[in-house]
């Protein structure tokens, strides 16, 4: 069939006419755009729920770390239990216990508390009885 749009220019391609301007999305445009913010929707939840899973084993391997500390911990105070010397030792130390025909002795000091004494700068009253004082001080003539 001859074309019946009339004659063209030296310079035109064929087809010209028929393009839309640049800068207008086409419909397969819209489509991909479409198609790859369902992806990325789609792929949202999944993504974060491995980072999640990602972070929660982290912290329950830290967990396991320290638990395993702990264990360690625990059996060798519990070899230390099974040794008749340390209990001895411990018993004397911490319960004050003597051996049959030791003499052991008890010093009582009557004036000295169990309580390290104070040594360094006087305590500073409240602040209300310094508040009060100061009431009293200007009240005097």
């Amino acid at each position: 069939m001859p074309d019946t749009r009339g004659p063209r220019a030296a310079g035109d391609v064929p087809g010209d006419d028929d393009r839309r301007p640049r800068g207008h999305l086409t419909g397969r445009a819209a489509i991909l755009a479409l198609v790859v913010c369902a992806i990325a929707l789609t792929l949202a939840y999944p993504v974060r729920e491995y980072i999640a899973q990602r972070q929660e084993i982290a912290e329950l391997r830290h967990r396991e770390r320290l638990a395993q500390r702990e264990v360690e911990r625990l059996a060798e105070h519990r070899r230390r239990l099974s040794d008749e010397a340390y209990i001895k030792r411990e018993a004397r130390r911490r319960l004050h216990y003597c051996m049959p025909g030791e003499k052991c002795y008890v010093v009582l000091d009557g004036g000295a508390d169990d309580a390290p004494q104070q040594t360094g700068p006087a305590r500073k009253p409240p602040w209300y009885e310094t508040l009060w004082r100061s009431v009293e001080a200007a009240d005097r003539p």
